[in-house]
């Protein structure tokens, strides 16, 4: 078996196939799918406005060092969400074990896991049931317990609770 794996990898390797190419395709994938899910639910404001709990927030949720007087354009605020979500990803991935990130992390799941980071925070998501669940092996009930997030001041908001179904809708894609 060991010597089908390194026949496997020499022709891969001798084929010329340039490993950084696979990484940034996977991570356009994953983009293609996190932007618009993460950008919808949290909708743009271009003028800095007070969230739910009353943080000073801009464009698609940014909150670092936002001040009510802000204000962004479009461009700004695309290019900030991208940047924004590839960090989330990067600080999120850290909570992930290798084999998560090898065999359970497909780009529709790591967008669902990300959306829920970017939303209550990567310390939050990367030490949740839902994380744990994932690592452990349990892919539905990571999946299902990433719905048990729709709280915001201590009471279930139903925009929250549609956002956990869409994050869950994409986290099962091709669980059996």
């Amino acid at each position: 078996m060991a010597l089908v794996a390194y026949g496997l990898i020499g022709r891969v390797k001798d084929q010329g196939i340039d490993r950084s190419k696979l990484r940034s395709s996977s991570i356009a994938a994953f983009l293609a799918l996190a932007l618009p899910l993460i950008g919808g639910w949290e909708g743009m404001r271009n003028h800095a406005y007070l969230d739910l709990v009353g943080v000073p927030t801009i464009c698609f949720g940014h909150t670092k060092g936002v001040k009510l007087a802000d204000h962004m354009t479009d461009a700004q605020c695309a290019a900030l969400l991208r940047s924004e979500v590839l960090e989330y990803r990067e600080g999120l991935h850290g909570y992930f074990s290798a084999d998560t990130k090898a065999n359970r992390l497909p780009a529709a799941r790591d967008a669902a896991y990300v959306s829920l980071a970017y939303n209550v925070g990567i310390r939050g998501a990367g030490r949740s049931t839902a994380t744990r669940g994932l690592n452990a092996g349990n892919v539905a009930g990571g999946c299902q317990a990433l719905t048990w997030w729709n709280k915001a001041g201590g009471r279930v908001v139903r925009g929250l609770v549609r956002r956990r179904a869409d994050e869950y809708r994409l986290c099962m894609l091709g669980v059996t």
